[in-house]
């Protein structure tokens, strides 16, 4: 019996030390070609055992009144397969209600601001591409614009790469297109990773900020409650 023990016992803890030494990895792409938009993230962790796969196949800007048309398909490996598929509207009013939903959460969590910054710290970027194809119509006006976009691309590098860890130079291209006509397509393909045991800490670490501060449970709970009912209503609608 204590050998049928120990044996458990030294399995958990193989187990807890594979967990904590696997790696969360993320791929991240995004295509816009004309008025074509669609979207990829695929999260896989656990060796492989776990894997996420959402797509925005459709993004389509209906009016100031209905705002951004979303749809978003997901599948999923955890252990269970799973699938489903979504249809929404993202207008102001959500926008705003995901700002106040922001300041409840700094609110409700203790060093929230830190606590973030220090999480993406640890996230590695390997892949970085970036690539824009277009033209404003006109030999001139495209060629001015290029030099612009060069400059735009270089400053949200440089933004990013003081929260996350790029683990190689990005490849940036801009291609003007001279033609009479206006076009536009860019894409962008990411991948990147983060430390199964780093996560686990820093949702360790978000659980204690949020018991430190006042009612910050309780808040956390509201905020939950809060979201839940107005998918509901959304979907409703």
């Amino acid at each position: 019996m204590k050998l049928w023990l120990l044996i458990g016992a030294w399995l958990l803890l193989a187990a807890a030390i594979l967990l904590l030494s696997s790696r969360i990895f993320f791929h991240f792409s995004l295509n816009r070609r004309g008025h074509d938009d669609r979207i990829v993230l695929d999260i896989t962790a656990l060796f492989g055992l776990v894997k996420y796969h959402y797509t925005l196949p459709a993004l389509v800007f209906e009016g100031l009144k209905r705002g951004l048309h979303v749809k978003l398909e997901e599948t999923g490996i955890a252990p269970v397969k799973s699938a489903k598929e979504g249809e929404a509207n993202i207008d102001k009013e959500d926008v705003s209600e995901w700002f106040e939903f922001g300041k409840k959460a700094l609110r409700a969590t203790r060093g929230l601001k830190r606590w973030t910054a220090d999480t993406l710290s640890h996230v590695q970027i390997t892949k970085l591409d970036w690539s824009t194809n277009f033209s404003l119509g006109d030999a001139a006006g495209t060629a001015t614009a290029a030099g612009a976009l060069w400059g735009l691309k270089w400053t949200v590098i440089g933004w990013t790469s003081q929260w996350v860890k790029l683990m190689r130079s990005p490849r940036l291209f801009v291609v003007p297109v001279f033609e009479d006509t206006v076009k536009f397509s860019t894409e962008v393909d990411c991948k990147g990773r983060i430390s199964a045991g780093y996560a686990l800490y820093a949702g360790f670490r978000l659980l204690v900020r949020a018991m430190q501060a006042d009612e910050g449970i309780k808040q956390w709970k509201e905020i939950v409650r809060e979201m839940r009912s107005r998918r509901r209503e959304k979907s409703v609608a």
